[in-house]
């Protein structure tokens, strides 16, 4: 494991799933060191479950001692049960980081996305493929939730450089998006890896 840079711990909450990913980084330069996902049992007890959350991330930050954690804040949809549930996913997550004294961020989805893609509405394959070409990924994608913790300890990433999250000019010819992203590209030539 390279420890030479900063640690980050990137969460997407979830009560069924959850998404987790480490990232080592040494200036510009972003290592993988695992991305996975926690598979909750529905059927279960929601306090048992938040407890496995809690164990998880406990493991995580004891293996790599990240001294940040970056997490996606609640999508605020129309169903307030699935929002309740999720806020405690979130709140466990991060007492426990707060518990072992990680600083934590909080960053909305289109922020997320914003900063991965340049555009705050990207669905989750265009992330992924952004995700391939900003750091070398070596396993499959088999949940988005963890490829959604990348993206979110990514994002931390970028956010702690100063790197501006900025969107791309909406054009409506296919020529235009290409120049789009070729003036994207230009503009953030630390986002894609060598």
């Amino acid at each position: 494991m390279n420890k030479k840079g900063k640690i980050i711990l990137g969460i997407d909450p979830g009560t069924v799933i959850m998404g987790y990913s480490v990232i080592s980084v040494d200036g510009n330069a972003i290592e993988l060191l695992e991305m996975d996902v926690v598979k909750l049992n529905g059927k279960k007890d929601m306090f048992e479950r938040l407890g496995e959350i809690n164990q998880v991330i406990h493991k995580l930050i004891i293996q790599y001692k990240p001294s940040e954690m970056a997490i996606e804040a609640p999508f605020f949809g129309k169903n307030v049960q699935s929002m309740l549930k999720l806020g405690r996913a979130q709140g466990i997550a991060i007492g426990v980081a707060m518990t072992h004294q990680l600083n934590v961020s909080e960053y909305s989805p289109k922020k997320v996305k914003q900063s991965i893609s340049g555009n705050g509405n990207a669905n989750k394959e265009q992330i992924w493929k952004m995700l391939n070409n900003i750091i070398v990924i070596k396993q499959a994608i088999k949940y988005y939730d963890a490829s959604d913790a990348l993206a979110v300890a990514i994002c931390h990433h970028f956010s702690l450089q100063g790197i501006k999250l900025t969107s791309l000019p909406k054009k409506s010819s296919k020529k235009s998006k290409s120049s789009s992203w070729d003036s994207f590209i230009k503009e953030n030539p630390d986002r894609i890896k060598k």
